[in-house]
């Protein structure tokens, strides 16, 4: 189509060779070269702007990449294996598109409640460019013990994608990679873990069940090839039991209590009974050494004793016994001074001491003579 519509109405009338000379009376030329009379042409810059608008509302060939999240650009089918951070990225439409993947923190929990799942819109896949998830609930983990009896085990596990792998772990596993690398690697473990106990040793063995679980399922993810996901923690939470065994096992915890209630009562009357030994004891050793003191009393005095008699025997002689007898001759002599009727018996050989008699009353001279 010609710039100017006057150009293309000149155009479309007959040339003056073609034999009509009539002009028409009211054309004339414009400022820029045009007839007047037309109207003038919009630039062509504003259809090429308003092309572009249209295209970038309708096709939207950007995304917006958010914190704790990359993107993986798909070019005809192919996954480009560097991931896109948080920020805004273009692409060609219809060729190319962007999938935003979270590799924010994540937790699986085995419980049993119905399997429900709180958080980002999970359920989306390719078509809203989420593999989100927050916090997601599975049933119970069923386990056959040792025996055959059905355990529930109720496990928690956190994890999150690893960023650097994103693109070649949705590329290998798909939007359900959590499903195909946490949930079968953990209840893979779980029953090769418990299947190894009976149902009553499970609660005791509980700490070292724990311990293999999580080894276990971060050796399983680990072997995976370029480390898709990053293991925080596998946490134990509780172990649900079968009626029988738990009404077995709580009878079986009271009679351990009652038997340590027994133990305990018997191991107070023994500290009791060792206790009172003790007292016995000292009791014992207190009277013995008052019995002691009092014999080693009684030995030194008897000891002092015979010293002294020693001593007094070897000092008595002849010489001391005759003055002796003397002095008390004397004293008698004094004493028959003032009684003159007084008796007195002397003992041959001066061996016995003198007998003094006092005969001074009536009455008593009476009882001497019947005497």
């Amino acid at each position: 189509m010609p710039a100017d519509m006057n150009d293309y109405f000149k155009k479309k009338q007959p040339s003056s060779g073609g034999g009509n000379n009539n002009k028409t009376p009211n054309m004339k030329k414009t400022p820029s070269g045009g007839n007047g009379g037309g109207g003038r042409q919009a630039p062509s810059w504003l259809f090429i702007v308003l092309a572009i608008i249209a295209a970038l509302v309708f096709l939207k060939p950007f995304t917006i990449i958010n914190s704790g999240e990359v993107g993986i650009k798909v070019r005809t089918g192919k996954f480009n294996e560097t991931p896109l951070n948080a920020g805004l990225h273009f692409y060609i439409p219809i060729l190319e598109r962007i999938i935003p993947v979270n590799t924010r923190m994540r937790l699986i929990t085995y419980s049993n409640q119905a399997s429900s799942t709180i958080g980002d819109d999970y359920s989306s896949a390719l078509s809203k460019g989420g593999f989100e998830g927050g916090l997601k609930r599975n049933p119970a983990i069923q386990v056959l013990d040792k025996r055959g009896l059905t355990v529930n085990i109720d496990i928690a596990v956190q994890y999150q994608l690893r960023a650097e792998t994103a693109p070649k772990t949705i590329e290998k596993w798909g939007s359900s990679w959590e499903e195909k690398i946490i949930n079968s690697k953990v209840r893979e473990v779980v029953r090769d873990v418990v299947g190894q106990y009976t149902a009553e040793k499970l609660p005791e063995m509980r700490n070292e069940i724990a311990t293999a679980i999580q080894t276990k399922v971060a050796q399983k993810i680990d072997a995976l090839g370029d480390q898709p996901v990053v293991l925080s923690a596998v946490e134990l939470r509780n172990i649900v039991l079968p009626a029988k065994i738990r009404e077995k096992i709580e009878q079986l915890q009271a009679e351990k209590q009652n038997v340590n209630i027994a133990e305990q009562q018997k191991e107070k009357a023994k500290q009791e009974a060792q206790r009172n030994a003790e007292i016995a004891r000292g009791e014992a050793e207190r009277n013995r050494i008052v019995a002691q003191g009092q014999a080693d009393k009684i030995r030194i005095e008897a000891e002092e004793q015979a010293k002294a008699n020693s001593l007094i025997s070897a000092s008595l002689t002849p010489q001391l016994l005759q003055l002796e007898q003397i002095k008390t001759q004397m004293h008698f002599n004094e004493a028959l001074r003032v009684n003159k009727d007084a008796q007195i018996f002397l003992t041959p050989g001066g061996a016995v001491p003198n007998i003094w008699v006092d005969a001074k009353g009536k009455e008593q001279k009476a009882i001497s003579a019947e005497q």
